[in-house]
């Protein structure tokens, strides 16, 4: 930590200038049992690797939480395919679930999308990043992840416009004259 002089004051205003964002990321993605712990666990690593934050350390940070959150949805699928080898079920392992605040339809289109191109679209709608910097989050080139980000605002937009596509209610015949 030679890079700051004051690398306690350093991390101390990127906590208080960042926990909100990173939680409400966390929040999004994970359930509410687990996001004290990935918050905490993504800050204590920003201050072990405290140098090599560079100087835009939100997509840095938000990084770090993705990396988490993946660890943590890796170890999930691994017990409960245990459970299932144990209990001889059948299931879904993990699904992605629509928060209640998202209307149905938004929901069944944003659930068919791969998880790749779901993480795109959040990154730039819910957490307000532009996709250079929500690319660093995602951990791959700028070029693909305008790539995800199209495919998926495409996929969600056909979607909603099937679904509009249906009249609510059967049309009203005419009635002869």
């Amino acid at each position: 930590m030679a890079k700051y002089a004051d690398p306690a004051g350093v991390f101390e205003e990127l906590f208080e200038t960042h926990y909100w964002a990173v939680r409400a990321y966390v929040l999004r993605r994970a359930a509410s049992s687990v996001v004290d712990d990935v918050v905490a666990e993504t800050f204590l690593i920003t201050w072990r690797r405290l140098e090599s934050v560079g100087d835009d350390p939100l997509p840095w940070i938000l990084g770090v939480a993705r990396r988490l959150l993946a660890n943590h949805y890796r170890a999930e699928r691994r017990r409960s395919a245990l459970l299932v080898r144990l209990q001889s079920l059948v299931g879904p392992v993990l699904v992605w679930e629509a928060p209640a605040a998202m209307s149905v339809p938004l929901a069944a289109a944003m659930t068919a999308l791969s998880a790749p191109e779901r993480e795109a679209l959040l990154l730039v709608a819910w957490e307000g990043l532009d996709p250079g910097r929500a690319a660093q989050v995602a951990g791959c080139s700028s070029g693909a992840f305008r790539v995800r980000l199209h495919r998926a605002r495409q996929r969600v937009s056909n979607a909603l416009e099937q679904r509009s596509d249906r009249p609510s209610h059967p049309p009203i015949a005419e009635e002869a004259s």
